[in-house]
């Protein structure tokens, strides 16, 4: 897309950004530890019950800095489409995750974790969801804001 393409309306927006949630399968995801040392990271997720359920080993870095403060920031695309999703992460043990949501993970990724102690799950709830292709889109990035949707 070049900047004189018009740009997308909030409805198409959010469309776009939801079907990206349902067949995109990796997301960055930044953390911080308490001591505000930054952390980024590819995860392969799946969009399960509104969040992004993710996994990764128990003592890697992007769990251990979710169990302070529980923020998180991903992003979905690259730097002419993004999603940026902020939102309160929580670590999962796998017999924790309601039922059919291990099932889901293993089911999109090829990747069946449940039973695997050194791995815990990440569920990101979203509180604020940003799209924008260019920048006549950034005028209406927002797309939810404290958890609602705007559209």
């Amino acid at each position: 897309m070049t900047e004189r393409e018009a740009a997308r309306g909030p409805e198409e927006r959010k469309q776009d950004t939801l079907d990206r949630l349902e067949k995109d399968e990796d997301v960055w995801v930044a953390t911080s530890s308490a001591d505000g040392v930054p952390c980024l990271v590819p995860l392969s997720f799946v969009w399960d019950r509104g969040t992004l359920l993710m996994a990764t080993r128990r003592t890697n870095p992007t769990a251990v800095n979710l169990t302070p403060s529980g923020q998180a920031r991903v992003t979905l695309g690259h730097t002419r489409d993004v999603v940026l999703i902020e939102g309160t992460a929580e670590v999962v043990e796998g017999a924790d995750l309601p039922a059919g949501s291990g099932g889901a993970f293993a089911e999109k990724l090829h990747w069946d974790l449940r039973g695997r102690p050194a791995w815990v799950y990440l569920r990101l709830t979203p509180h604020a969801v940003k799209a924008w292709r260019e920048v006549n889109e950034l005028a209406g990035r927002e797309l939810m804001r404290d958890g609602t949707w705007l559209v």
